[in-house]
């Protein structure tokens, strides 16, 4: 089970493993309606110290706080609303229909090109496309803890948010956030939007 973020940074290499975590738990509650146990461990999660820095403080607060207030099985059924729609979900949560405004367009076509130069490949198991924003979650997880230096670095790590995130979650964002049935995944959403910005100015300052 990943662990759920709750200390805050104290050194560079504390950082980037908070980085790291916070992908992954973004990948975990994005790709499945959360399992029980993530639930819980993210219902007792500290609310004091986000795993990214103080920026982050108030979102991680508010999500810990409507995960306490709300049933594992309101949250497990709120994903389902939201994202398992038998022909089309609520919310998207592919890059393909934002950049392009249809499935597996050019826009992941482009990612599996840049997959295969990293060396990456999805999974058969994996029923998503590598669109889906939990896929692009947990490349970055990978570029950040792996441990082939020559692709996890923070050229690469720049280059990936830049071409296949950056153009598109906070859209992404925007629809969590104003769709009247998301509670949970609206302040997901609003967490997503605060590390994204994070995120995003930290790889500015390496230009």
């Amino acid at each position: 089970m990943m662990p759920v973020p709750n200390a805050m940074p104290t050194s560079a290499l504390d950082e980037e493993t908070a980085r790291s975590e916070l992908y992954g738990l973004l990948a975990l509650l994005y790709y499945a309606p959360p399992a029980t146990e993530l639930i819980a461990n993210l219902r007792v999660a500290a609310t004091d110290a986000p795993a990214a820095g103080a920026f982050l403080e108030e979102p991680w607060r508010a999500l810990v706080g409507v995960a306490r207030e709300m049933t594992d099985a309101a949250i497990q059924s709120e994903y389902n609303t939201l994202f398992g729609g038998m022909s089309k979900p609520e919310v998207y949560l592919y890059g393909s229909h934002f950049l392009s405004g249809f499935l597996n367009e050019k826009p992941l076509a482009r990612l599996r090109t840049e997959l295969a130069n990293l060396g990456l490949a999805r999974d058969d198991s994996m029923s998503e496309t590598e669109d889906h924003v939990a896929y692009l979650c947990e490349v970055m997880r990978y570029l950040i803890a792996g441990d082939d230096v020559t692709v996890a670095n923070l050229t690469r790590q720049s280059e990936f948010f830049a071409n296949h995130l950056q153009p598109w979650v906070l859209l992404m964002c925007d629809d969590l956030q104003q769709h009247p049935k998301a509670r949970f995944y609206a302040a997901l959403a609003e967490l997503t939007r605060a590390f994204m910005g994070v995120e995003a100015q930290g790889f500015d300052m390496l230009d």
